[in-house]
């Protein structure tokens, strides 16, 4: 059972000080393993058992070496034969259930349970039903020595970022029937229990936001199932919120954050349209599983490369920096840092050997000590050296800048249908998948243009299979409603197709040029945001659980106010300068190194957090965002959502719906 690699902090850090990520494993870490620990007790090592969904709990928080540093000497799995272990005491982390109580009182009841001592924590609420039944056995009680609700059901993807882990959710809320309401349901349960521990276990109260039914915004809509998920979220997240404020000891009693659950018909192109960032490209074009990265390296027996395993995550300083940094910017700046590593390290300086002369006993020697700083320095940069050449092979190979400019362009109306057609007749060796996200994106620009037999044929040009055009179909329909009576709301599928010249020019460098222009879309979730921390959400299209006070922003902002800035009739997708695109030394607070810079600032300093849930699944371009705003805002930003969707997993689950599922003869409420 292995652990990822995670931030690592010390628990006498003030909680304000902490990321996100560093407070889910601190709660983990000293709330629950520590707070077993027995000054008197001769038993110093315990066994941790857990079941599959909290072993990926602990497993996105923590690695194995802070465990063991707990006192854990061995993780076991609840559902599997174990050894009995009469001498030591046992920590269960396991979820509140039926079977998770009943293998439980299993292994601790009887004459001969399998631990002295069990300290059980539960990853959510408990029901009175199950506490009722574990006191029911007498011979059981003796035997515990905590019994918790732990309250952290949740996976920490990143310092800012969690998911609830629902792959299926798109599948199970937006290809929906009536048969399969109970489905339907349960997702929706599991996943509103699953944001609510992250209050829980934060200490936040929440203003409990989230988009309203189309039929609030336009009489003439008729409200389906599908369309009421965002409410029905948000009313399972307020339900559990009400009880902890009763039952959690020092949980506020009024709002101290604020809460936006969205879903993903929001944004239909952020998981499509290709990402130019370092991360979102790995991600995109080369086979990573979660954070894993499989590459060769040459052998230190002189035979065949070897293969290694490296995980891209948080405890890499170079992956931290150039993650959110343009392909083109972080290429330049590893060219710069291997060349300043050669430049300063003697040993480097040896190895690459400078004057082709033989090495003498004094250099070799220098080299010798030099070596295992050396060693571990370079293999990192070498790493990510290989990385990133890799990424612009493929880019070339596929020639994903033409296919990059026109996704651009068909987004801010700098293309359109004449365009559309020429690239597909042209470029017919383009791959089938960048077709299909071509006509993707297109779709939901231009839902207009796929009316009658419009889209079949241009689909019939890209020579998409049966199920690509399904993707397409569906893309259309995901947002669940007729475009043209939706354009005056900002779910619309339309995008503004005004074209406006931008004011910055970029004709002086034509490599930055070619970098910008690859770089104008951002998701859609940066103008939700912005308008959120401005109190400036329409009212009727975003509503609220609980009532906002007035000057809950710190300033005051009457209503009339915070609902005067009414979306326009297409998308709230402008055309601007993409200024996160611009290299390090740009101190605009934009650029990877400002966002390190910023990430030590005391959070105390900070103002009220920000928690962006998206259902549906996320995009890498969208934990970027909040990343970027955390900084610019000075408000910690956290994304939620049911899964992270890479586009090639989205396309799949869009595959997997059907036009039927999501048509318009929905079951109506």
């Amino acid at each position: 059972m292995s652990f990822s690699d995670s931030d690592s902090s010390s628990s006498s850090v003030a909680a304000n000080s902490r990321t996100f990520r560093q407070m889910s494993r601190d709660r983990l870490l000293y709330e629950m393993l520590r707070s077993t620990k027995v000054r008197d007790s001769k038993t110093t090592w315990k066994v941790l058992i857990m079941d599959k969904v909290t072993v990926k709990i602990m497993s996105y928080s923590c690695k194995m070496a802070d465990i063991t540093d707990e006192g854990v000497s061995l993780v076991e799995d609840i559902y599997k034969r174990r050894q009995p272990l009469p001498t030591m005491d046992a920590i269960y982390f396991i979820q509140p259930s039926k079977e998770n109580i009943v293998m439980f009182m299993s292994d601790m009841s009887g004459r001969r349970p399998l631990y002295k001592k069990a300290y059980v924590f539960f990853s959510s609420p408990i029901s009175k039903e199950l506490v009722a039944h574990i006191k029911h056995d007498t011979s059981v009680l003796p035997r515990i020595g905590a019994l918790s609700e732990m309250n952290l059901e949740y996976f920490a993807i990143d310092n800012q970022g969690f998911i609830t882990d629902h792959e299926m959710a798109l599948e199970e809320l937006f290809g929906e029937n009536e048969e399969n309401s109970q489905k339907h349901n349960v997702c929706l349960d599991v996943m509103a229990k699953r944001v609510a521990t992250v209050f829980a276990s934060l200490k936040e109260f929440p203003y409990v936001r989230f988009r309203s039914a189309r039929s609030s915004v336009d009489a003439s809509t008729v409200t389906t199932l599908r369309d009421l998920v965002p409410t029905k979220l948000a009313a399972g997240v307020w339900n559990y919120l009400s009880k902890y404020k009763s039952t959690i000891p020092n949980f506020p009693q009024n709002e101290t954050c604020e809460l936006l659950i969205i879903d993903r018909s929001v944004d239909q192109i952020a998981p499509v349209i290709h990402e130019w960032t370092y991360d979102a490209m790995c991600h995109d074009l080369l086979n990573i599983q979660g954070n894993k990265y499989v590459h060769e390296i040459p052998s230190k027996t002189g035979g065949a490369p070897e293969k290694k395993e490296v995980l891209l995550e948080d405890h890499d300083p170079i992956w931290v920096e150039l993650r959110h940094a343009h392909i083109a910017y972080a290429s330049e700046m590893l060219h710069d840092k291997m060349a300043n590593f050669v430049s300063k390290n003697k040993a480097a300086q040896i190895h690459h050997g400078r004057d082709g002369s033989e090495l003498s006993t004094r250099d070799l020697q220098k080299m010798v000590q030099a070596l295992p700083q050396y060693s571990e320095q370079i293999e990192k940069l070498s790493l990510h050296v290989e990385i990133a050449g890799k990424l612009h092979r493929i880019i070339t190979d596929m020639g994903l800048r033409d296919i990059g400019k026109l996704e651009q362009d068909l987004v801010f109306g700098d293309a359109g249908a004449k365009e559309m057609i020429n690239f597909l007749r042209t470029k017919q060796e383009t791959t089938p998948e960048n077709k299909l996200r071509l006509l993707m994106i297109y779709a939901a620009a231009y839902p207009e243009k796929f009316e009658g037999d419009k889209g079949a044929k241009l689909m019939q040009l890209a020579r998409l299979s049966s199920d690509d055009t399904n993707a397409v179909n569906n893309m259309k329909y995901l947002a669940g409603g007729d475009a043209k009576k939706t354009t005056g709301s900002a779910f619309s599928l339309k995008f503004d197709v005004h074209k406006k010249k931008n004011a910055v020019s970029r004709k002086e460098q034509v490599v930055e040029g070619e970098q910008l222009a690859l770089s104008r879309f951002y998701p859609m979730i940066e103008e939700l945001i912005l308008k959120l921390s401005k109190g400036d959400l329409p009212e009727n299209e975003y509503s609220c659980m609980n009532d906002p006070s007035p000057t809950q922003h710190g300033n005051s902002v009457s209503k009339s106010n915070r609902t005067a800035t009414q979306p326009p009739v297409h998308s709230m997708r402008v055309r601007r300068t993409p200024t996160w695109a611009k290299p390090r030394g740009s101190d605009d607070g934009y650029s990877s190194d400002s966002v390190l810079r910023n990430m030590s600032n005391d959070h105390k300093k900070m103002g009220q957090r920000i928690f962006v849930f998206v259902i549906g699944g996320a995009t890498r371009s969208e934990l970027r965002v909040v990343h970027k705003l955390t900084s610019k805002l000075n408000r910690e930003i956290i994304l939620g959502s049911s899964s992270i969707d890479d586009p090639p997993q989205f396309i799949t689950k869009l595959k997997m719906l059907t036009a039927q599922d999501i048509s318009f003869d929905d079951l109506y409420i």
